[in-house]
């Protein structure tokens, strides 16, 4: 089962795959199987880029982006983070989530959608508010 959606090509840099895939290798509860092989397909798919070459208009890990729903107009403002950092009060929303899986590697502008209780979520890539990349604030 398929449990987000993402643009027909994605970008993730060679820093993220490698601590995703490590996240992915980690036994996980069989409730997050689906979105986990849903990650992981993500990534196999995925244009590795290196850090200091990801264009600054891709999500990454730990970006800050707004979304807008694509029928009511609402927006969402979330930052991607590993498990340990989510805060769900704070909009740091982990990467086993469906929305995060679904904008990972999106580029400015890109429809995304994911699984939601209320039906399919239906949203575009409307800003990218922080791209640690762009900004010089990654490891490497």
């Amino acid at each position: 089962m398929k449990t987000s959606y993402s643009p027909s090509a994605i970008y993730v840099t060679r820093l993220d795959y490698t601590r995703l895939m490590e996240l992915v290798r980690q036994p996980h509860p069989e409730t997050a199987a689906d979105l986990v092989a849903t990650l992981e397909r993500e990534l196999t798919r995925a244009h590795l880029v290196d850090s200091y070459d990801i264009l600054p208009d891709v999500v990454t890990m730990n970006s800050r982006i707004k979304l807008r729903d694509l029928h009511s107009l609402d927006e969402l403002e979330i930052t991607l983070v590993y498990p340990s950092a989510a805060d769900p009060a704070r909009h740091r929303i982990s990467i086993l989530s469906p929305v995060a899986v679904a904008v990972l590697g999106a580029r400015l502008g890109d429809q995304v959608w994911w699984p939601s209780p209320e039906g399919q979520a239906n949203y575009w890539v409307e800003a990218i508010l922080h791209q640690p990349e762009a900004a010089g604030d990654w490891v490497s």
